[in-house]
């Protein structure tokens, strides 16, 4: 398993940005990474909304890591940027430092920073991480994929090649 960078600092769009280590000290994160200007992250937001609002009430920080600035991400997200934690992320660092290679990605960071990345739409993977979350949280499980959900897909890659 691979580990984050403690000190990798993620910006809130609604507060001040802090270091992975103090977002970590209570709870792990759930988080969807996309970019909103492309279809392939469009095709997964009614799908990765489902399944942060299934853990939204679980001892876990969920949200969105996207691609584009604060007004970007208040503008693909609308009310999901209100909703759940979201970082812009304009210039790729964030998840070009967490491995993302592609995305959409799901991504579980554990309060040691050990942490799982699944790049793109692949929903037998996303219903593994979503089981390990479920587990180490003692919480139900999200159906995943569920009839209506996009058919599995590589997503585009994060170093726009």
């Amino acid at each position: 398993m691979a580990v984050a960078p403690a000190d990798l600092v993620f910006d809130s769009l609604n507060g001040e940005g802090y270091p992975l280590r103090d977002w970590l000290t209570s709870y792990p994160f759930l988080l969807v990474a996309i970019d909103p200007y492309t279809h392939e992250s469009a095709w997964i937001l009614e799908t990765a909304g489902r399944v942060l609002d299934h853990y939204s009430s679980a001892d876990v920080r969920v949200g969105w890591v996207a691609t584009t600035d604060s007004d970007g991400c208040r503008q693909f997200l609308g009310p999901w940027s209100d909703s759940y934690l979201t970082f812009p992320d304009p210039n790729r660092e964030l998840v070009k430092a967490l491995g993302v290679e592609r995305l959409p990605a799901l991504l579980f960071i554990r309060n040691d920073g050990a942490m799982e990345v699944v790049d793109g739409w692949d929903p037998t993977a996303w219903r593994r991480v979503a089981e390990g979350v479920s587990g180490l949280l003692s919480w139900s499980r999200p159906i995943v994929p569920r009839p209506g959900d996009p058919t599995p897909y590589t997503g585009t890659p994060v170093d726009g090649d």
